[in-house]
C-alpha cells in the first residue's frame, strides 16, 4: 500500500468549502483505505481571517491569498470553490499551468472562460474537473464522459436550476404569485439576495453551454443563447398548464438539429407534458434526459444545489484526482480529465429559423369588437398557425381581456416576429408572453 499523501488546497472556504472540508476529514480513514493514500487539506484561502465558521479549522491553514496556493509546488490538488470569474480566473489558470489538478464547482468560469481554461490545462501538464459545476450531486459530467461515452448525443434536456424549480412548483400547489413566492424563497435561503442570476435564467444557460461543450466540443458563446428566465410566469400561465396536463419548467436544451447538424441551445420556460420524466420533478430538485444514439434515454434527478450535495460532486472530483495522481502520474491524460469530442469547434450554431415547435402564447389586450380577428390576422401574416385560442375576462373589467393561444408547430423565428408585431398593436396592453410546448422524446 502506498504512503503518499496528496495535499489539497481550497480556495474559498464559504458553505461549500466548508462541506468539502468537513467531509474530508470526517472520511479521512475510509478514503485512505479505499486509495491506499491520505487526502490532507494542507491550505485554505479565505477572504477574512477572523470570520466566524461553521467548521472548526486550525489558523496554520489560512491565508487570504489563494494565489500562493496556486503556486504552492506541494499543493497536489486546489479546489477553486471562490465563484466569479476575475481572481478564480486567475488563480485557476496559474495551477493549471503549473501542472495541478483543478477541482472547479465555478459554472461562470466554464461558460465564459472554458476554451482558455483546457487550454491551459493542455498546455501545463495540468487537468480540470468539474463535476459540481452543473446539476449539484448528479454526477451527469461522469455520465456523460464515461458511462455515455460510446454515444452521439442527439439531445439534452434539463432542468437544471432549483430556485426556479422550487418557485414554480409553489406557484403550481399553492396558487401564490411569483412575487410572494420569491420573498419566501430568499428568507429560506433557496434565492439569492440578487435573484437575477437564478430567475433570469443565467445560471442555467452557463451549465447548459458546459453539457453542449461536453456533449459536442463546442463552447457556445454565452450571447448566442437564446435565455428567458420564469419572471414573466402568472398565475394564469399556471393554470392553463394544469388544465391541459401540463407543468411548467425552466428547461434548458441542448440539440443537434438532425436536418442540418446545427447544434442549439436555449433556456426557456417550456410547457411540460405530466406524462414526460422531467414534467414531474419538483421542488429544489434537477433533472437531466440525455438521448444517446446507442442508450436511448437515460434520466437523472437528484439536489442540484446546497452545501452537502455539491461537495459531494467536488469530493468525487478529489477522489478521480487523487487515483490519477497515485496511479497514472503525470506522465498520462486519463481520458475523463480530457472530455470534449475534438472536433466541435467545426459545428454550426443554429439560427431561430432552423427551430420549430409549438408555442404557448398569453396576451391581455382589449376587449372590443375586431381584436380578435387583428391577432389572427397578424399571426397569420408570420405564418403562425392558431391550434386554440380561449379568452378570460380580466378582474371583473369589461373592458379586458387575457387571450391563452396555442400554435401549430412553427418557427422559432415567425414566433419571435410574431410576439413583435402583437406588442405594437394599440389593442395590445402589455408584453406577450410565450414560451415552447416541449416535445420530448421518450
Amino acid at each position: 500500500m502506498s504512503e503518499k499523501t496528496i495535499k489539497i488546497g481550497l480556495c474559498g472556504f464559504g458553505i461549500v468549502g466548508q462541506g468539502v472540508y468537513s467531509h474530508l476529514t470526517g472520511k479521512q480513514a475510509f478514503l485512505r483505505e479505499q486509495l491506499g493514500a491520505t487526502l490532507e487539506v494542507a491550505r485554505i484561502a479565505v477572504r477574512d481571517l477572523q470570520k466566524p465558521r461553521d467548521v472548526a479549522v486550525s489558523s496554520s491553514l489560512l491565508t487570504t491569498d489563494p494565489m500562493s496556493i496556486a503556486e504552492d509546488s506541494e499543493i497536489d490538488i486546489l479546489c477553486e470553490l471562490m465563484g466569479g470569474t476575475g481572481l478564480a480566473l486567475d488563480v485557476t489558470l496559474a495551477a493549471l499551468r503549473s501542472g495541478k489538478v483543478v477541482v472547479t464547482a465555478n459554472k461562470a468560469l466554464l461558460c465564459d472562460h472554458g476554451a482558455e481554461v483546457f487550454t491551459a490545462a493542455a498546455e501545463g501538464g495540468g487537468h480540470v474537473l468539474f463535476e459540481a459545476s452543473v446539476a449539484g450531486g448528479i454526477p451527469v459530467i461522469k455520465a456523460i464522459n464515461e458511462g455515455l461515452i460510446i454515444n452521439d448525443f442527439t439531445s439534452i434536456y434539463g432542468i437544471l436550476n432549483g430556485t426556479c424549480n422550487y418557485i414554480l412548483t409553489r406557484m403550481t400547489n399553492e396558487g401564490l404569485s411569483y412575487e410572494e413566492i420569491l420573498k419566501e424563497a430568499k428568507e429560506l435561503g433557496y434565492a439569492e439576495a440578487d435573484e437575477s442570476l437564478d430567475v433570469d435564467g443565467i445560471d442555467a444557460t452557463h451549465k447548459a453551454v458546459i453539457l453542449a461543450y461536453l456533449a459536442h466540443g463546442r463552447w457556445v458563446p454565452f450571447k448566442d443563447v437564446l435565455v428567458q428566465g420564469i419572471t414573466a410566469v402568472k398565475q394564469d400561465d399556471i393554470a392553463f398548464a394544469q388544465e391541459n396536463e401540463y407543468a411548467i419548467k425552466l428547461i434548458a436544451v441542448i440539440d443537434r438539429i438532425h436536418s442540418n447538424e446545427k447544434l442549439y441551445v436555449s433556456v426557456f420556460p417550456t410547457l411540460v407534458s405530466k406524462g414526460y420524466s422531467l414534467g414531474n420533478v419538483d421542488g429544489v430538485f434537477n433533472a437531466i434526459s440525455i438521448h444517446g444514439d446507442v442508450v436511448g434515454q437515460t434520466v437523472y434527478v437528484g439536489p442540484g444545489a446546497g452545501r452537502d450535495a455539491t461537495a459531494s460532486a467536488v469530493i468525487a472530483d478529489i477522489v478521480d484526482a487523487a487515483k490519477h495522481l497515485i496511479y497514472g502520474g503525470s506522465e498520462r491524460r486519463f481520458p475523463f480529465l480530457d472530455p470534449a469530442p475534438s472536433n466541435g469547434e467545426t459545428i454550426e450554431l443554429a439560427e431561430p429559423s432552423d427551430i420549430h415547435s409549438r408555442y404557448y402564447v398569453r396576451l391581455l389586450v382589449m376587449d372590443q369588437p375586431g381584436v380578435m380577428a387583428e391577432i389572427a390576422s397578424v399571426l397569420a401574416s408570420r405564418e403562425v398557425s392558431l391550434a386554440s385560442i380561449s379568452q378570460k375576462e380580466v378582474g371583473g373589467n369589461a373592458t379586458k381581456a387575457s387571450l391563452f393561444i396555442t400554435t401549430h408547430k412553427t418557427s422559432e423565428q415567425a414566433i419571435f416576429d410574431a410576439m413583435n408585431d402583437l406588442e405594437a398593436l394599440a389593442s395590445v396592453e402589455e408584453k406577450p408572453f410565450c414560451m415552447p410546448i416541449g416535445a420530448f422524446k421518450e
